[in-house]
């Protein structure tokens, strides 16, 4: 998870699609070269270690544009692909 908020903060896009799970990944990416990410809180986290084939991170993601101040909450989830770990979705929203 964190990778991927530092490939989103330096516009890495390459990185990005590389590390997207490969049924859910699109086939471009666009950022928004306004936005400036500025921290990431890890809110939870289940599995994701050696032991596991899949986890979950639930996150906040601060940014900025154009002057505006804000955050993005996601609780994503992950999975062994190829030996490394990748992106697959969001999971509902459960509130």
């Amino acid at each position: 998870m964190r990778s991927r908020y530092s490939a989103f903060a330096v516009g890495d896009t390459a990185y990005l699609l590389r590390s997207w799970h490969s049924m859910t990944r699109p086939a471009a990416l666009e950022l928004d070269p306004a936005q400036r990410w500025t921290r990431l809180e890890i809110l939870a986290a289940t599995g994701g270690t050696a032991f596991h084939t899949e986890g979950t991170v639930a996150f906040r993601a601060h940014y900025t544009v154009h002057g505006h101040t804000d955050s993005q909450e996601e609780h994503s989830r992950f999975v062994h692909e190829d030996g490394q770990w990748v992106y697959v979705d969001a999971l509902p929203d459960m509130s």
